[in-house]
């Protein structure tokens, strides 16, 4: 098991997904400050993992965390004065969360993960399944007029993308994370894209019906 410090946050952080912080807490504070200071020797490297309850702010507001995070690799930082901090990371991999290293001795949580692999499944499903993604996550595109986000080709890529395109809550973001393998994390998007592009369609209609308040026909 390799120890990593924590960062429990009331978000999901996704392989390949870009997240802004504001990082102000003494013990987060100490955290930044180690990782900037050690990175001649390693790579600025934390895990984020989502608070299952409590809250983010405050000793004790943390009361339960998910058991699956993903490390974050930080790629900005940027003084916002006296003790605020606004850091950029990057999602990198996978880890499973073991035990709270108590010999640490840090201010912030340490644990002891197991790094989680990253295996594809049935490569015949895998395509047909990313085939299906797409189209949905395109046709979904279409109905919200969003189309800035890229829609990545690569597979596994693509069924950590989901939420890049789809908006949805901690759960089925925290669901996403969690899927054993590339596979399963297609079936999921999809499934979970559709449900949102149905959900979309429904609400357009509704807004458009005559009399409808936001009917401005």
């Amino acid at each position: 098991m390799a120890s990593l410090p924590l960062f429990p946050l009331g978000t999901v952080l996704l392989p390949g997904a870009r997240l802004p912080l504001q990082v102000f807490e003494p013990r987060y504070v100490a955290l930044l400050r180690d990782l900037i200071e050690g990175q001649e020797e390693r790579p600025p490297v934390f895990g984020i993992i989502a608070i299952r309850e409590g809250n983010e702010v405050g000793e004790g507001a943390v009361r339960a965390l998910h058991e699956v995070g993903c490390a974050a690799l930080l790629t900005h930082v940027a003084v916002l004065g006296g003790q605020r901090f606004f850091v950029i990371v990057q999602g990198t991999d996978r880890f499973r969360v073991g035990q709270v290293d108590r010999l640490a001795g840090t201010p912030y949580t340490t644990a002891r993960v197991h790094w989680l692999d990253e295996p594809d499944g049935d490569a015949a499903a895998i395509e047909l399944l990313a085939a299906r993604l797409r189209a949905e996550l395109m046709a979904f595109r279409e109905i919200t007029g969003d189309s800035e986000q890229e829609i990545p080709d690569q597979a596994r890529a693509l069924s950590y993308a989901v939420p890049f395109v789809v908006s949805l809550d901690l759960a089925d973001r925290q669901h996403l994370l969690e899927c054993a393998d590339t596979e399963s994390r297609l079936r999921l998007g999809l499934e979970l894209t559709h449900r949102e592009r149905e959900l979309a369609t429904a609400l357009g209609t509704a807004l458009k019906a005559p009399g409808s308040p936001f009917d401005l026909s």
